[in-house]
């Protein structure tokens, strides 16, 4: 009856409203410092990112660029000069009230390991929980996860696992996601897989994951315009968004 009355009267019946991103406050995964990373390229095209994510609702940013040991080897040091090259950027340009922070992205690699176990500085968001992000391969399974997972909480860590849903290495295996979890690390899942953006399996794992109830934050992982462009025109109007949005996630509490 409700798809006939649609069809016959249009806007007359009353459809869900979209949901906002401005509930999260808080987007802690993007790549938006400039030429640092495979994200924004240039400090114009990061301030075009920044008018993008306000507009979205964000108040704050925390910029997470990849490190990598064989392609972005990102330290605090550059992560940190881009961040300024950044707020003077948005300074000048009137970007006003939306708080930009950084950590990193860390590459699961034989690099970080190393740096794990000689004590270097990893930068973490959360102030003193210590939330450290880090991805894997898409494809290859990770032999060191539990020793790597383990280290990093030994070390004072909490390891948050970046977008688990794009993990081809885990698709049809959601125990193993369940174990991760239950191991200690918390789960983000990217916004723009509610949409589809990546596949439709990494679709089908974020929203078994939200019915669940295994998603600790929702993250943007915003690279550029196309990204943010998809978050606006899809991902709010995306079924399983508002079903994230009721989650107790940590975005709002960094």
């Amino acid at each position: 009856m409700t798809s006939f009355l649609q069809r016959l009267f249009g806007s007359i019946v009353p459809t869900a409203a979209p949901a906002s991103l401005q509930e999260l406050v808080v987007d802690m995964h993007s790549h938006l410092l400039p030429g640092i990373d495979d994200g924004a390229a240039t400090v114009e095209h990061s301030v075009e990112l920044l008018r993008e994510m306000q507009e979205l609702g964000y108040r704050k940013l925390i910029m997470t660029p990849h490190v990598m040991g064989d392609f972005f080897r990102n330290t605090p040091a550059t992560i940190r000069a881009a961040l300024a090259q950044l707020q003077t950027a948005a300074s000048a340009a009137g970007i006003e009230d939306i708080e930009l922070e950084c950590a990193a992205e860390y590459y699961l690699d034989e690099w970080f390991g190393r740096k794990l176990e000689a004590g270097e500085e990893l930068l973490t968001f959360g102030g003193d929980r210590h939330y450290l992000l880090f991805e894997t391969s898409y494809i290859n399974e990770p032999f060191n996860l539990a020793e790597t997972v383990f280290n990093l909480r030994a070390a004072g860590y909490q390891p948050v696992l970046a977008h688990p849903e794009r993990y081809t290495y885990l698709y049809g295996r959601f125990e193993e996601l369940e174990r991760i979890r239950e191991s200690g690390v918390l789960l983000q899942v990217n916004l723009n897989s509610l949409a589809g953006y990546y596949s439709s399996g990494a679709q089908r794992v974020a929203e078994k994951l939200i019915d669940a109830g295994l998603v600790d934050m929702l993250g943007t992982d915003a690279h550029n315009v196309k990204h943010t462009g998809t978050l606006r025109n899809k991902v709010l109007t995306a079924s399983y968004l508002r079903k994230a949005l009721e989650l107790p996630l940590l975005n709002k509490t960094l």
